[in-house]
């Protein structure tokens, strides 16, 4: 068996995950990212972390690298001290995903996410070390892990990015997902004035994400409006995500929340090139409300990474994804949730208006629907073997919605995604489409 990198590093069931295999990866990115002068690693709050953790440091130090551990820290955390001190560094995390799974982020030199050469070069590396006995990593567990220096620097400098504003007189709801932001999210919004609610904030190996966070905010939601709370901030279990609640307790994603960041940021003449680096999976409506705001929209693959490479090409300041990872690009070097909450927070006590009546501004977010097909068959042509059905679909919809065919990265599954004016329109096109999916792929 051997490991092979998705969107975003190396995630599975921590079962999975064994120690000569994580050992084994140690090695591989030792011998490709270095990491002689320091190689950090950070993990999530996972009851499988602290043996993974282990078995990393055992393999990067078979392979030359001093591991250095900074504990329990959100992944932007990870990634600003592998900044600050120009080494490599990686998380053991599964970001959102349930206790039961865990993975491996890794970050080279500066901080910044591995390009796909990169990442394919960390597998050639690690197929060969596991072809190869007589170079298995050995004694995980005598390998010594040295304290790094922990997150109160990143923590000042979130702080800082207000430029000296505060927050005095905010209420907060903030939920920590039991994960690695828990101690960290409430201390930086009090140090910053604000009056803060916890949920979910005392992590016991398994509770990470269950029931909570970014992908359950419904806990967030009900006491934003129960104490009269101002704003909700729900995280994901690596912290590397945000999406936030309004004063009505109504939802506010990522695309919303990159809109009004962007209209903000242009409006105060720190938006770079004006323009902003979003996925595919970005809504038809903030397209439609860049456009009106004179705002250029760069378009990616799904995946964060693949954002920070079109800020770094093109110049740009801003971006992010739908599901609440947003890109700060004169702050950070990857998405953080916590500095995203802190700007969002900023912004609403600098317009002196609710949130509900910013978001509601910033765009009008078109229905959309997605349909997930099981295939027999995984095509990674599928959407040009569909490119005359989708044209069609799409001149039907008369420039008021979108069609998006792409496989699955992780699954046998042909993902649908169609954005309308109406949901019941939205709904019978992405019916339409996949039922052609099926018919090509043996569904």
């Amino acid at each position: 068996m051997t490991l092979r990198f998705g969107t975003d590093g190396v995630r599975g069931p921590a079962e999975e995950l064994t120690d000569e295999l994580v050992g084994a990866l140690g090695a591989a990115a030792a011998k490709v990212l270095g990491g002689a002068s320091g190689f950090l690693i950070g993990r999530d709050t996972r009851a499988s972390g602290p043996r993974l953790e282990a078995a990393l440091a055992g393999g990067l130090a078979a392979g030359g690298a001093s591991p250095q551990t900074l504990g329990v820290v959100p992944t932007p955390t990870l990634a600003w001290a592998c900044a600050q001190r120009s080494v490599p560094g990686a998380v053991i995390s599964a970001s959102h995903n349930p206790w039961a799974d865990n993975g491996i982020k890794f970050f080279a030199a500066g901080g910044r996410k591995l390009a796909d050469e990169v990442e394919e070069e960390l597998e050639a590396v690690l197929d060969a070390l596991l072809a190869d006995p007589a170079q298995a990593v050995g004694a995980l567990d005598e390998v010594p892990l040295a304290p790094a220096p922990g997150a109160a620097a990143w923590l000042d400098a979130v702080v800082a990015s207000t430029e000296g504003r505060r927050l005095d007189g905010l209420r907060v709801v903030v939920d920590c997902a039991n994960g690695a932001s828990s101690a960290l999210a409430p201390e930086a919004l009090r140090r910053l004035g604000a009056h803060v609610e916890v949920l979910h904030a005392a992590p016991d190996g398994r509770n990470i994400n269950a029931g909570c966070g970014s992908t359950h905010p419904d806990d967030v939601s009900r006491l934003v409006v129960d104490t009269g709370a101002h704003v909700g901030l729900a995280f994901d279990g690596d912290a590397d995500r945000v999406l936030a609640v309004d004063e009505t307790g109504r939802l506010v994603d990522g695309d919303h929340l990159i809109a009004l960041f962007a209209v903000d940021r242009r409006r105060r003449g720190c938006l770079p090139g004006d323009l902003v680096v979003v996925t595919v999976m970005a809504n038809l409506g903030f397209r439609l409300a860049m456009r009106e705001a004179g705002i250029e929209v760069v378009e990616t693959a799904v995946g964060d990474r693949y954002v920070l490479e079109a800020l770094e090409r093109t110049g740009g300041g801003l971006g992010g994804e739908q599901s609440g990872h947003i890109v700060f690009a004169d702050l950070a070097t990857t998405g953080d949730g916590l500095l995203s909450g802190v700007q969002l927070l900023d912004l609403v006590v600098r317009s002196q208006r609710p949130l509900s009546q910013l978001a509601a501004g910033a765009m009008t977010q078109l229905p959309q629907v997605l349909v997930n097909v099981p295939v027999a068959e995984r095509r990674a042509d599928i959407a040009e073997a569909m490119a005359d059905d989708i044209a069609a679909e799409e001149a039907a919809l008369g420039g008021r919605g979108r069609v998006l065919i792409r496989p699955s990265g992780t699954e046998p599954l042909v993902r649908v995604m169609v954005e309308a004016e109406s949901h019941g329109v939205a709904h019978a096109v992405a019916e339409r489409l996949a039922a052609v999916a099926r018919a090509l792929c043996g569904g």
